[in-house]
């Protein structure tokens, strides 16, 4: 009974703190940054302290890069690659596309931390972010989707033993109906019931029938997109936080070739999404690595360090590929591993057990919750949001790749709007910095266990893996690397953030937008670039 009345006092506080997410101002995206030292791990299931007042900061940032791709909609006069990209951006910063109408796609994708979480509260807490209900959080930190466009459709690769290709953590985008992982995981979101929460995709056609840029919309895909006969209690459905009940799964009720027209706008969608994630916009190749391999820019004396242990002694580029004959250097394979990472007891899905005011529960596992990666996707036969195993031959490998995830690309994997923005690094968030990172590859297996609260934690020893099954033993756990060498390869990884200057000489910047880094190259202002570059059509980086 104690035990009862503790976990409904946990969930009480929980709901109350987090309702608070809807009252706040905005405030500007570049104060919202707290110092990382000053701000308190949350690990009970409580939200971090001024969590409305940066929800209400990112939402508004996201407001303000609609309504000026909206302007640049109506003023220029795009060709028709303009045109499906600036469709799909729209798509991805349009909150009205989410069941409460408050949360865009890009809410855990913004550009200033490499499309992904930009909210630092979050990134040291719960790791995941909230959804359109706003007590509702997933189980994973949001990918970046930079260069995501580049995965194969998912496949098996007998040989190597290994799947290779899609999109998420675990996969499941495949990309085998749409041939294109990253349209099908722009799909996703939307029907999630922990993100945008819709409960039938229908809703989503319906909204973008309602949309500012609909017509933009019908010039992509065509003029009878929208040709629906939609029912008359539409509204009060697509309001109706998702899942949808067992006996009705499809609330928008629609003929059946109304049902195919919304599909194919459903389908549109993830389309035109992943159009604009493939773009120069999201995926331009512009860090200081490509600089330095096209010969307009030299390595710094750790960075040179660094990369060549990424490519020697570290083994780096096993995994996270560099480039070879006929490659984009993705530094990535696409393919997934067990690194062994240890649990993040911060995760908020721990602390979704009970059901909420619609009487949905994310997780009825509560903290016995074991996220399986792969293995989960692999045996899903029906999702809420729609990612399914597609080749039923597949389910038989399921055990193998327990608590396998994907390799997720290097590229951008420090970019952040300040030098002291912190980040969350792997499928559960558990590393805040890329030394921390470094440190758990060179030493998982050479340093002892730590002890419940050990204060050595990260740095003298190392909890145990969160899934022990299958833990890659062949490429990290003891590189041999010294503190020095952890401290270069960190300094090659910082090379591949994208929007890198070297000579400002055909480059007309305000002082603003750009710093001198120390060897006297300019480095553009994340923050202060994309919005420089959305205002100014006629500034793009090098390259």
């Amino acid at each position: 009974m104690r035990k009862c009345t503790l976990v409904l006092l946990v969930a009480a506080v929980f709901i109350l703190g987090i309702a608070a997410l809807f009252s706040a101002g905005s405030e500007p995206l570049r104060n919202r940054h707290a110092n990382p030292a000053a701000i308190k791990i949350q690990r009970s299931g409580e939200m971090p302290p001024g969590l409305d007042q940066d929800v209400a900061s990112v939402v508004a940032e996201i407001d303000r890069i609609e309504a000026m791709t909206l302007r640049r909609m109506d003023q220029t006069a795009l060709d028709r690659q303009g045109q499906v990209h600036t469709l799909g951006k729209l798509l991805l910063f349009d909150k009205h596309l989410s069941v409460n109408q408050n949360e865009a796609c890009s809410f855990c994708h913004t550009p200033e931390t490499g499309f992904t979480g930009p909210i630092q509260s979050l990134n040291l807490s719960t790791v995941s972010y909230p959804g359109s209900v706003r007590t509702r959080f997933g189980q994973r930190k949001p990918q970046s989707y930079m260069y995501a466009t580049f995965a194969p459709v998912l496949h098996y690769n007998a040989l190597q033993g290994d799947f290779v290709g899609g999109n998420f953590w675990d996969m499941r985008a495949s990309g085998y109906r749409l041939q294109s992982p990253s349209a099908e995981q722009a799909q996703g979101p939307p029907t999630n019931p922990v993100e945008m929460g819709l409960p039938d995709s229908a809703c989503l056609a319906y909204r973008l029938s309602k949309a500012p840029y609909r017509k933009l919309f019908e010039t992509v895909w065509g003029s009878e997109s929208f040709a629906v006969q939609w029912p008359k209690e539409i509204e009060g459905v697509c309001s109706t936080p998702a899942p949808a009940t067992v006996s009705d799964p499809y609330p928008v009720h629609l003929s059946v070739a109304d049902r195919q027209r919304a599909d194919e706008v459903y389908d549109h969608f993830g389309l035109a999404a992943a159009a604009y994630e493939a773009s120069p916009e999201v995926s331009p190749f512009t860090s200081k690595f490509d600089y330095v391999q096209a010969g307009k820019a030299q390595f710094a004396a750790p960075e040179a360090r660094g990369y060549e242990l990424f490519r020697g002694k570290a083994g780096c580029n096993q995994c996270h590929r560099d480039g070879g004959p006929g490659e984009e250097p993705l530094f990535t394979d696409f393919t997934a591993s067990n690194l062994g990472v240890p649990k993040n007891p911060g995760l908020q899905i721990y602390y979704e057990g009970l059901p909420d005011q619609h009487g949905y529960s994310p997780n009825l596992a509560g903290q016995a919750y074991l996220d399986k990666g792969v293995r989960t996707f692999l045996l899903t036969l029906q999702s809420d949001s729609g990612q399914l195993n597609p080749n039923t031959k597949w389910i038989g490998l399921a055990t193998k790749f327990d608590g396998k995830f994907q390799v997720p690309t290097l590229r951008n994997v420090d970019m952040r709007p300040g030098p002291d923005f912190v980040k969350a690094y792997m499928h559960n968030g558990y590393f805040k910095s890329l030394k921390e990172v470094v440190h758990f590859y060179n030493t998982r297996d050479l340093l002892p266990r730590c002890k419940a609260g050990d204060p050595g934690e990260k740095v003298t020893c190392w909890p145990a893996p969160e899934n022990p099954a299958g833990v890659n033993k062949r490429q990290l756990g003891n590189l041999k690397l010294t503190d020095q060498e952890e401290g270069d390869l960190v300094a090659f990884l910082k090379t591949l953030t994208d929007s890198y200057v070297h000579n400002t000489s055909s480059h007309n910047l305000p002082s603003r937008y750009a710093r001198r880094g120390p060897r006297g190259d300019l480095v553009i202002d994340h923050q202060w670039h994309y919005g420089y570059r959305r205002s100014q059509k006629r500034y793009a980086p090098a390259g």
